[in-house]
């Protein structure tokens, strides 16, 4: 079975087009469409979970924070250190930013709850 010159000439160009319209429609879908690839989507889900923990834990290491003995002592000390590197370093030695069932600080939650400390009303801490 032969296709004729005449059936080629009229294909060809539905052809381009639809080579044309898919190239398209992956610039379009991919820059305004909202369109991802896997790694993109596992990369936004893994920081939308990281971020989700640290909101989830930063109460609970502020809350440990004030319920130390020495919770006012503690925050003046806190708030001596001019960098938020070192208030959230200071908040990890005091073992506030180690969460039950871990051995290790979460360096995230530490600064998340030194600056939580920071910017809050921290006078009704105990002391």
């Amino acid at each position: 079975m032969e296709i004729s010159r005449e059936t080629k000439a009229a294909v060809r160009p539905a052809l381009w087009g639809a080579v044309a319209g898919a190239i398209a429609l992956a610039i379009v879908g991919f820059s305004w469409g909202g369109w991802v690839t896997g790694g993109t989507a596992e990369t936004l889900a893994r920081n939308s979970a990281a971020t989700a923990v640290v909101a989830a834990l930063a109460p609970i290491c502020v809350e440990k924070f004030r319920q130390a003995a020495d919770a006012s002592t503690n925050l003046v000390e806190m708030k001596k250190a001019t960098y938020a590197w070192d208030q959230s370093k200071f908040v990890e030695k005091g073992g506030w930013a180690t969460m039950p069932g871990s051995t290790e600080p979460n360096s995230a939650v530490a600064k998340a709850c030194a600056e939580s400390l920071g910017s809050k009303k921290a006078v009704e801490l105990r002391g």
